[in-house]
């Protein structure tokens, strides 16, 4: 999925080199091209599509921008999460957010996504770590095709939806599984099964 650029870079240096097309990250000083797959994709986009609902339904100050960068505290990497939801009204304390849509405060990003593929270990580890670190409040990981470890996703593994609540600066798991309906801090009233987001990599 990863095309790595051989030179390890600063932040700043990634983002003066990142172009507007294509989507790219920093992994620990390491520019990666990030190249998922439609069912991947599919996910996403319904994902994107369910929230932006929500949004509209309780008229949030909340939005989904399409390649905004998430940057760590120990500021050596660059995400861009597949789904990210933006607190528009702290927008304005981001000194990064004007001139390259970085966000870096716990404050403006109350959620984020991150839809599965076969660099799992991204997710579960290092993107978890950091996420957690930043202290965002609530972080999903869509394993719609069961690629995780076995010590996340069960033995035999199963399509599973992680979602981590920030609990005294520690992330805390509810994990579900077909049927069952996703409880969500940020969405209380979200109305969505896990299968109902594992059948959107079919196109149903």
């Amino acid at each position: 999925m990863f095309q790595a650029l051989s030179e390890p870079v600063t932040f700043e240096e990634f983002l003066e080199w990142k172009p507007e097309n294509g989507r790219y990250e920093l992994h620990k000083g390491v520019i990666v091209e990030m190249q998922p797959t439609g069912e991947h994709e599919l996910v996403r986009a319904f994902l994107i599509r369910e929230l932006n609902f929500e949004i509209r339904r309780f008229n949030l100050a909340y939005s989904i921008p399409g390649q905004a960068l998430v940057r760590p505290v120990d500021q050596k990497s660059g995400y861009v999460p597949d789904v990210l939801l933006l607190n528009r009204p702290n927008l304005v304390n981001e000194p990064l957010w004007k001139k390259s849509s970085t966000v870096s405060q716990a404050a403006s990003i109350p959620l984020v996504v991150e839809v599965v593929s076969t660099n799992w270990r991204d997710d579960y580890f290092f993107k978890f770590g950091e996420y957690e670190e930043i202290g965002i409040p609530e972080y999903w990981i869509v394993d719609y095709a069961a690629l995780g470890g076995r010590r996340f996703i069960g033995n035999p593994k199963h399509p599973t939806i992680s979602i981590y609540i920030l609990v005294e600066g520690e992330y805390q798991v509810t994990q579900f599984r077909g049927s069952e309906q996703l409880q969500s801090v940020t969405f209380p009233e979200l109305n969505l099964t896990a299968e109902k987001v594992f059948q959107a990599a079919l196109g149903e």
